[in-house]
């Protein structure tokens, strides 16, 4: 009762005070509402009246009220895009399913909010479409060795495609290509004939390289042995020559001696006659006789006749010892 009392006692003026700082109030809540603040890697586009006024970046910015609006919070960090696997057709009429995932980041936020309705079902069937005229003009064994190449023509076409709504498309990888059951098994197969094949080779090289290593070393063995025989033979035929000069040698010797001691000729001849007689017990089928042999011979008669004188002389002797 006392409260209703001190309120009707108020005066008028005490309430244009209470309404002005209400109002007040309300106009610094209102500011401070359309206070942003723009995170880093953020961009907000604002309309004005349903038009659009500015892109606000990175910082604190204040909005009118009522009349400004945020129409949308666009990331500008790079995205992934997993789609799932598409069915294409290979040149030689093979079907297999291939899932792409495209990395893609938004570089102009007005185009991309005023560009395309949905930018990712747009980029999903770009992706579609463009690996299907890829992989129609490649056949199934360049399909599986071409991986970069369809990546790289992936990658500028989505990026030129995508301009238009603001998007750059940074890498185009493909996942997974998956060919039909027959084909991985014929693939299996091939892969385990090339494997067989490579061991065969292998095989054969190795025991080409053995008996190829068996060969050299007969070789370098025959080699030492012929070497081992010529070094035998070179010496055999070393050792005659030098015993042949030894023998020469003393040859020599020998005639020079007999030179020195002057024999005479009835002692040339008998060693002749020695020299004949160790010729005719050899094994030799032919005898050289000398051209001097009947000077010889009447040598050796005189010695007989000498040899006979002697012993009658001795007999004489002897005889008259006896009478």
């Amino acid at each position: 009762m006392k409260l209703f009392i001190t309120i009707a006692a108020m005066a008028p003026m005490d309430w244009g005070l209470i309404v002005l700082g209400l109002v007040a109030l309300a106009i610094l809540a209102l500011f401070i509402r359309n206070i942003r603040v723009v995170p880093q890697a953020m961009a907000f586009v604002i309309e004005r009246l349903g038009t659009y006024k500015s892109t606000w970046q990175t910082g604190i910015h204040a909005k009118m009220p009522f009349i400004d609006r945020i129409e949308r919070r666009v990331s500008l960090k790079e995205r992934v895009a997993d789609f799932p696997p598409q069915a294409v057709i290979t040149r030689d009429n093979v079907t297999m399913q291939i899932d792409t995932v495209v990395f893609y980041q938004i570089v102009d936020p007005v185009l991309y909010c005023y560009g395309i309705e949905n930018p990712i079902i747009g980029i999903e069937n770009l992706s579609a479409t463009t690996l299907r005229n890829l992989i129609g003009d490649l056949e199934l064994d360049e399909t599986l060795t071409s991986r970069d190449v369809i990546n790289t023509r992936m990658r500028q076409t989505l990026d030129e495609a995508t301009d238009p709504w603001g998007i750059r498309v940074n890498r185009v990888e493909l996942k997974n290509i998956i060919p039909p059951r027959e084909i991985q098994t014929a693939m299996e197969r091939q892969m385990k004939a090339e494997r067989e094949k490579r061991e065969n080779i292998l095989i054969s090289e190795g025991k080409k390289e053995a008996l190829i290593r068996v060969a050299e070393g007969e070789k370098e063995a025959a080699i030492l042995r012929a070497e081992a025989k010529k070094e035998q033979a070179i010496r055999e035929s070393e050792g005659k020559a030098e015993a042949i000069l030894k023998i020469q040698e003393a040859t020599a010797k020998g005639l020079q001696m007999i030179k020195e001691i002057g024999a005479d000729e009835a002692l040339i001849a008998i060693k002749s006659l020695e020299t004949m007689a160790a010729v005719a017990d050899g094994r030799a089928t032919k005898i050289i006789i000398p051209s001097n042999l009947q000077s010889l011979a009447g040598l050796a008669v005189s010695f007989k006749e000498l040899l006979s004188d002697s012993n009658i002389d001795m007999t004489e002797k002897d005889d008259g010892k006896g009478s």
